[in-house]
């Protein structure tokens, strides 16, 4: 529930249900979420698309930006549907020689005057909540494909079972999503940190990268949760533009030490168009709080 529902409900400030609801929650009898509160323990519902859409805009935007930066002239990649997807296509408009497979009408249509990109899309049923093609169809179309990466977001992502979302439907097209490229990148804002859902989409073993934005300084669970994700040998990549002073705790440049337990091949230069937001571009996390 939203904190401004809370708020009606209850016939006070949203100030007051705020600071009420951080007591609650040291108390364990609730878990706070963006924007508002759940039961603890209970798996977090799927927004609908104007509420996904009007949700954490700015930080959605640089990690699209940020993400742009690791396709290169020529590949082949796959986008799953969702919000940060679509920032992504829109961004990945001006690489020449592209070819995107998509589940996603909202990928297609950001994509769709852009002359030098082929999308391919997927068959499948439309599902209406957010303009994604699901269904044996959808699965179907993707056997046999084989692409560099894939760029996937959902409604929850913990180190514990990786990325998740709400829907059964489109948590099955993710998984085939995922198992027709070489390297998986999620896409996730803090919000989604430490957020729990029902159908698993991406385990953790599974994702080489992890595109994110800097978590405020009093969200410890995101940070957690973050960290126990590099220790997990997930390339930590977050988004946005350092303190003033330097880099944010923590936050490796681009060449510098590998993440704790690194298991993969270490990333890839980032095109020059990427190197141009400045600090944190491709940082690798390795420590966020002391």
């Amino acid at each position: 529930m939203s904190l401004r529902e809370l708020a009606r409900v209850v016939q006070t400030s949203e100030v007051t249900v705020r600071r009420d609801v951080r007591a609650l929650e040291a108390e364990g009898l609730l878990d706070r979420r963006h924007g508002g509160a759940v039961l603890p323990g209970g798996f977090t519902r799927e927004s609908g698309f104007p509420q996904k859409s009007l949700s954490a805009t700015a930080e959605k935007t640089a990690i699209a930006e940020l993400a742009a930066g690791l396709v290169e002239e020529g590949e082949a990649v796959v986008l799953g549907a969702g919000t940060t997807t679509q920032e992504l296509a829109r961004r990945l408009a001006r690489v020449p020689g592209l070819t995107v497979v998509t589940n996603s009408l909202l990928v297609a249509q950001a994509l769709a005057h852009a002359n030098r990109v082929e999308v391919v899309m997927t068959g499948g049923t439309l599902r209406g909540s957010n303009y994604a093609l699901v269904g044996s169809g959808a699965e179907q179309s993707l056997q046999g494909l084989r692409v560099t990466r894939a760029f996937l977001s959902g409604s929850g992502l913990t180190a514990e079972r990786g990325l998740s979302t709400s829907n059964m439907l489109s948590a099955s097209v993710d998984r085939a999503l995922v198992q027709a490229a070489s390297e998986v990148v999620v896409l996730a804002d803090h919000t989604k940190l430490g957020t729990d859902t029902m159908f698993q989409t991406v385990p953790t073993d599974v994702m080489t990268r992890l595109v994110t934005d800097e978590p405020p300084a009093h969200d410890d669970r995101a940070a957690t949760e973050l960290q126990a994700l590099a220790d997990q040998g997930v390339q930590i990549a977050v988004a946005g533009t350092a303190p003033q002073g330097g880099r944010p705790p923590g936050a490796q440049r681009r060449g510098d030490a590998a993440l704790p337990g690194q298991r993969r091949t270490p990333p890839r230069p980032a095109s020059p168009e990427a190197g141009q937001l400045g600090p944190g571009r491709l940082g690798d996390l390795t420590s966020r709080r002391h």
